[in-house]
């Protein structure tokens, strides 16, 4: 399998607006990543919405999703980051970045921000910040947006990478 990642790179530790701080998603994060979750549960199931998360997500099981996160960081196969307040009292939303078996594409980048968000224009002002950081920090070419820049439908029917 190819590195997701090359392994000289150095992973971005903090992303940080004025309004919030992108950083490594772990297991201390549970108990407001969990709120924060189960409190936009409709709108953060269409981040993945052939999946059926969050339904029926508990405590427990977020620590182990969690866990699993944090040991595919420390791994480097896949990097999820939590959005919190500048003093982390507060989960935001999670940005992940996925490696891809597309064609055309080298990551899949999800992110939802809190349901109670979407009004104050977080969500699209996350949206761009992380294209942004994209381009600016992370040696990926072609990142793909699933369920934001590419229908569901579309996405779906793109051809699968040769390696």
């Amino acid at each position: 399998m190819l590195n997701f990642v090359p392994s000289e790179f150095i992973i971005p530790e903090i992303m940080e607006t004025e309004e919030y701080r992108l950083r490594m998603l772990s297991i201390d994060d549970v108990e407001k990543d969990f709120e924060a979750v189960i409190s936009s549960a409709e709108h953060v199931s269409k981040v993945w919405p052939d999946s059926g998360w969050p339904d029926g997500l508990t405590l427990k099981q977020n620590l182990i999703d969690l866990g699993w996160h944090e040991k595919e960081f420390q791994n480097r196969t896949s990097f999820a980051y939590t959005m919190v307040t500048l003093d982390e009292s507060k989960v935001l939303g999670c940005v992940y970045f996925h490696p891809t078996t597309k064609s055309d594409h080298d990551v899949e980048v999800f992110m939802w921000v809190r349901q109670s968000e979407l009004q104050s224009g977080l969500d699209d002002k996350l949206f761009h910040a992380v294209k942004i950081w994209l381009e600016r920090d992370w040696p990926f070419e072609s990142p793909a947006y699933p369920g934001r820049t590419i229908t569901w439908d579309e996405w779906e029917s793109l051809p699968e990478s040769d390696f």
